[in-house]
């Protein structure tokens, strides 16, 4: 069962521009973006910086206000919700930030950092909210005297630690974890990465998981959506992606991953040119001019993302929706 529905969901940021706005240029951010979260799953998405990714993850819980399209989670049209119930709401859907040093308030303890979301859905108060905090702090590998110490005192795994105990203090059932290791050490990361799956084992909750890096998202995900220039161009589950990749963009990524094993030896697949401008993407498919597979068809008509099973591929060359029949390589 979906626990969370995006439907054809659109952010555009306006740029630029004179008086009142006129002649601004629009940065397609987000630009028709349909996915579905199943409950208890980890969803990673994957993409270069700038593709959009964290855009998307904060429109989902409303931090960003989305232009255009329906986000429904558990039944509920969160696009609808006044701020009140959007407020309400919060308790179900939390995030974790990227930067463990500027997500956290460097004036307040981290007692009360972890217990302000508590407080302000009146959760527990006085003796009860202390003794709450302090559970939390120790089942993310946190100690006693952490409780009145400030950000500052803390390594970066440490605070990233203090934002997990945050989401979880008002018994959040979906999370966003927004490059939630990226800025860390690999083993770090690690230690955080495997807190994170036992935490969703024991709480039942719902991650979704944005990342740059697919072999941090290939350790934790069930499935892998790929995001290029403010659209999805492959879905489909984590072995599928890792072991049978379809869509060109998705194999550069693979291709430019390291691999753990020195004795596996991958083919680079280098990519030509820059990211276009998300203020005048290409026509067509947004990612043919760096495609080298790339048709004539592929400079004319968006691909639709076409759905196989559970494998969903946008392109005109390779996958279900091929129309120029080519067959994809394994990676």
């Amino acid at each position: 069962m979906a626990l969370l529905e995006i439907r054809n969901l659109k952010k555009h940021f306006p740029v630029g521009g004179g008086f009142l706005g006129r002649g601004a240029e629009t940065v397609k951010a987000v630009d028709g973006v349909t996915l579905s979260v199943e409950d208890g799953e980890t969803l990673g998405l994957v993409g270069e910086s700038g593709c959009g990714k964290s855009t998307l993850g904060r429109c989902i819980i409303r931090l960003i206000e989305p232009s255009d399209g329906q986000i429904v989670f558990d039944g509920q049209d969160v696009t609808a919700l006044d701020a009140d119930d959007m407020r309400v709401l919060r308790r179900r859907m939390q995030i974790i930030f990227q930067d463990p040093y500027a997500s956290l308030n460097p004036r307040m303890r981290v007692g009360e950092i972890v217990g302000e979301g508590m407080q302000i859905h009146k959760l527990a108060k006085g003796g009860e909210l202390r003794d709450r905090v302090m559970q939390l702090l120790a089942r993310v590998g946190l100690r006693e005297e952490h409780f009145d110490r400030y950000p500052h005192e803390f390594s970066g795994g440490q605070r990233q630690r203090i934002g997990v105990a945050r989401a979880l203090a008002v018994n959040a059932q979906f999370i966003v974890a927004d490059e939630a290791v990226s800025a860390l050490d690999v083993s770090i990361q690690a230690q955080i990465l495997n807190l994170l799956q036992d935490l969703q084992e024991e709480f039942k909750l719902t991650y979704f998981f944005i990342s740059h890096d697919l072999r941090v998202v290939e350790h934790i995900s069930d499935r892998v959506a790929v995001m290029y220039l403010g659209k999805l161009v492959e879905i489909a589950p984590a072995e599928a992606i890792y072991a049978n990749a379809q869509h060109p963009y998705t194999r550069a990524l693979l291709s430019a991953a390291p691999l753990p094993d020195p004795s596996r030896k991958t083919e680079r697949m280098v990519l030509q040119g820059d990211v276009p401008s998300p203020i005048n993407p290409p026509s067509g498919c947004s990612f043919h001019p760096r495609c080298p597979f790339a048709e004539k068809i592929c400079s004319e008509v968006e691909p639709a993302l076409v759905r196989d099973g559970d494998h969903s591929v946008a392109c005109h060359v390779f996958g279900p929706g091929a129309t120029v029949g080519r067959a994809a390589e394994t990676v």
